[in-house]
């Protein structure tokens, strides 16, 4: 397959786009032949190096992507060939206590597609059944790979953690990043009063 990938550290010009094997999913497996992959600002972090960062070179980024399922491996239910999917970054056992209260992101050996391990910047991955969501058919693989991570961190801020109901007031500051667009839109959905904060009118334009 051809993927996008770095041998070391440093700057844009470390990125090689060239073969790479095909990875072969598991027991409890799936891959998955990529339609979109999503840029982050995480992808950045981690070409440029987290301090203490682990990873296997050669590095594939990558958090977010949709595509179609290519293969199974033994023990996958409900997954077959061809089916439209949304990949859920979040890696994680299944089995510790958070995992089991769950509280899945605060496991015990939580990994992220693409930080620690190898990515979306490739035309397949590898990931657990359990990080797969169908994608029905009509809604673009390209908007659902945009989605994922950043709504995730949207709703857990302000579901999750923060308990936002209906007719309460949100301010939303800076209007055009990602998380800020799926709050603004989760916010809009909870039945809340959003107000938004923009450094031009373009963005607030966008917003609106």
């Amino acid at each position: 397959m051809k993927a996008v990938l770095f041998h070391n550290h440093g700057g844009p010009e470390v990125l090689q786009y060239t073969d790479f094997p095909t990875p072969d999913p598991g027991a409890g497996e799936v891959l998955v032949q990529l339609k979109a992959a999503a840029l982050n600002r995480l992808d950045l972090w981690v070409r440029e190096g987290w301090p203490g960062i682990r990873i296997q070179y050669p590095h594939i980024c990558g958090a977010d992507g949709a595509g179609e399922v290519a293969a199974v491996g033994e023990g996958v239910r409900g997954w077959k060939e061809g089916d439209r999917v949304l990949i859920n970054a979040n890696l994680t056992c299944g089995e510790c206590e958070y995992c089991i209260a769950g509280m899945d992101n605060q496991c015990r050996r939580w990994q992220l597609l693409g930080e620690t391990t190898r990515g979306t910047y490739a035309e397949c991955v590898v990931v657990p059944q359990e990080n797969l969501l169908r994608v029905p058919e009509g809604f673009s693989l390209e908007a659902a790979a945009a989605a994922a991570l950043v709504f995730q961190t949207a709703w857990h801020s302000l579901i999750s953690r923060g308990g936002l109901r209906p007719a309460e007031t949100v301010l939303i500051v800076g209007a055009s990043g990602g998380v800020n667009t799926a709050s603004i839109q989760i916010a809009r959905l909870a039945g809340a009063e959003v107000i938004v904060v923009g450094s031009g009118a373009e963005k607030l334009a966008l917003a609106e």
